[in-house]
């Protein structure tokens, strides 16, 4: 059964005013890690995830060459111009996973596509100091279904492009934690369990 992902970093003794520093350097780094190197939507949210949104941007086609987004220092910019301490920052930006497509009436196949992955920095008073569980910033990848297809089986191409999505994660991982001077990260799940854990009985199974 998939999961749903995520990677959440924590900084020492984190002033707001150095928060949007490290969302932009967090969101730089999934362009040298199979991500794109614009920023789709930037959201504030006030108080609590139930609360309206107080700045929604959804970028149009901006680039020189026609990319869809906005680079991330300018998204940055713009949805972090006034910062509380009860606010949180999501950004969306395209991340490039290799996925099985079935269609009806044809042959699976493999394909690499971007899926929106959700990047969000919390003001220390946001849901009553949700970053202390979750992160000064928590990248929610969505389903973990492309780090494992256990609902097929692999041939020799599935698991080479399962591995080499896994090898994306933990690079990105890396990449974020040290770009933005991350002391702490946690790769972790919502239901719990250990995606390394499901890995290994995963590629055992297989072999």
């Amino acid at each position: 059964m998939s999961d749903t992902l995520y990677l959440s970093l924590w900084y020492p003794n984190l002033r707001l005013e150095a928060l949007p520093g490290k969302m932009t350097a967090v969101l730089e780094a999934f362009a040298a890690h199979g991500g794109e190197k614009l920023v789709y939507s930037a959201t504030v949210w006030p108080v609590s995830w139930s609360e309206t949104a107080l700045f929604q941007r959804v970028y149009g086609r901006t680039g020189a060459g026609g990319e869809r987004g906005a680079l991330p220092p300018q998204a940055v910019e713009n949805a972090m111009e006034l910062l509380h301490d009860d606010y949180a920052f999501e950004f969306q930006i395209g991340w490039n996973l290799w996925e099985l497509e079935v269609a009806a009436g044809l042959d699976p196949r493999w394909v690499k596509q971007p899926r929106l992955v959700r990047v969000t920095g919390y003001g220390p008073l946001f849901e009553d100091g949700a970053y202390e569980q979750d992160g000064h910033i928590k990248i929610d990848f969505g389903s973990d279904a492309p780090f494992l297809e256990e609902d097929v089986e692999l041939d020799a191409q599935g698991a080479q492009h399962v591995e080499e999505n896994v090898r994306q994660l933990v690079e990105l991982a890396v990449a974020v934690e040290k770009g933005s001077g991350a002391t702490a990260r946690i790769l972790w799940s919502e239901l719990g369990e250990s995606l390394a854990q499901r890995l290994a009985a995963r590629l055992g199974a297989g072999n």
